[in-house]
């Protein structure tokens, strides 16, 4: 009798064995994702990659970083044609120009490739959904810590990209706040078209000048450093309050020195990681409002995920620094 029942337990175990070995894999060897970045060089996307790259570990995809390596929308949008012709299971893209994108958006979802945006948006093409920060509350935070710094009076320099839309909300969210600091003025417009040196160069020109300078809103991500720096070089690091954009490495060993105030930090990383994982839903269609996304009369998913910021100032600047020590050198 013991026999019989072990041999009925063995012939149960092997056609259970032998119906998961049959079973199909949910994720396929083609299955491949791209993430189309405005500037592939910068700290804030070398975090958006690791993001992206960890997400691809975890759902057990591969996955591609690809951009220009200096700001170039025209070779962004090259990269993101390249990769709409490559076809592959999905793009999440960070449009440096959204009316330079719309069109080539739409090519590519009506050829069947999901596409979302990140960090920076394109409202007016068919993009499935956005994800990254509200621009507007981050350049209100960044407008309101500049003027309580300086009690609500102050001539302000602002460091931005031009044309580009995320910063462009920044800036609506800053001109709220010193609406209500009507001794805070923006005097001068500098745009660093995203390289720290045209901020220095900027920064130390004025100050050569003997401009009246009373503190440095940074709108994007690269001009804090290039700010400090200028401050640094002619002694003056702490003396000129500059409030940044951002957590790049830079910027943080400027804020731990007292040569930046403090910055709005945007999360790069959570971005791209879910960028991936919302893509990955898609090419599977694993929310089933309908049975299709490329034939539903709506998306399945938001239209919209805020990431949030978070404001990085000496109290708290080494937490930050650890955290990104680690993804640096992971276990």
């Amino acid at each position: 009798m013991h026999t019989r029942r072990t041999e009925v337990v063995c012939l149960l175990l092997t056609l259970v064995t032998g119906m998961l070995s049959c079973k199909k894999p949910y994720h396929q060897e083609t299955e491949r994702f791209v993430f189309v970045a405005s500037n592939i060089n910068l700290p804030y996307w070398k975090e958006a990659q690791a993001g992206f790259e960890d997400a691809g570990r975890v759902t057990g995809v591969k996955v591609e970083f690809v951009g220009p390596e200096a700001y170039s929308p025209d070779q962004q949008l090259a990269a993101f044609r390249q990769a709409v012709a490559a076809h592959p299971s999905g793009i999440a893209v960070a449009p440096a120009q959204a009316d330079l994108f719309s069109k080539d958006i739409d090519a590519a979802i009506q050829a069947g490739i999901p596409v979302v945006c990140v960090d920076t948006d394109a409202p007016e093409s068919k993009r499935i959904l956005f994800i990254g920060t509200d621009n507007v509350s981050a350049g209100r935070a960044s407008g309101q810590r500049m003027a309580e710094i300086l009690r609500g009076r102050g001539q302000i320099v602002l460091i931005t990209v031009l044309g580009q839309l995320n910063v462009e909300e920044r800036l609506r969210g800053v001109e709220e706040v010193f609406k209500q600091y009507p001794e805070t003025k923006i005097s001068k417009t500098i745009d660093d078209k995203g390289d720290p040196r045209i901020a220095n160069e900027g920064i130390s020109a004025m100050l050569d000048a003997k401009a009246k300078l009373d503190g440095i809103l940074c709108l994007e991500a690269s001009g804090g450093s290039g700010a400090a720096e200028a401050l640094h070089r002619l002694d003056m690091a702490g003396k000129i309050p500059i409030v940044a954009m951002d957590k790049s490495p830079d910027t943080l060993d400027w804020i731990e020195r007292g040569s930046i105030a403090a910055t709005v930090a945007q999360k790069s990383y959570t971005m791209a990681f879910y960028s991936l994982r919302f893509l990955d839903d898609l090419h599977h269609n694993i929310v089933h409002e309908f049975k299709d996304w490329k034939t539903a009369p709506v998306s399945p998913l938001p239209a919209n995920v805020d990431t949030g910021t978070a404001i990085i100032d000496q109290s708290n600047v080494n937490t930050f620094k650890a955290a990104a020590a680690e993804r640096r050198n992971p276990l």
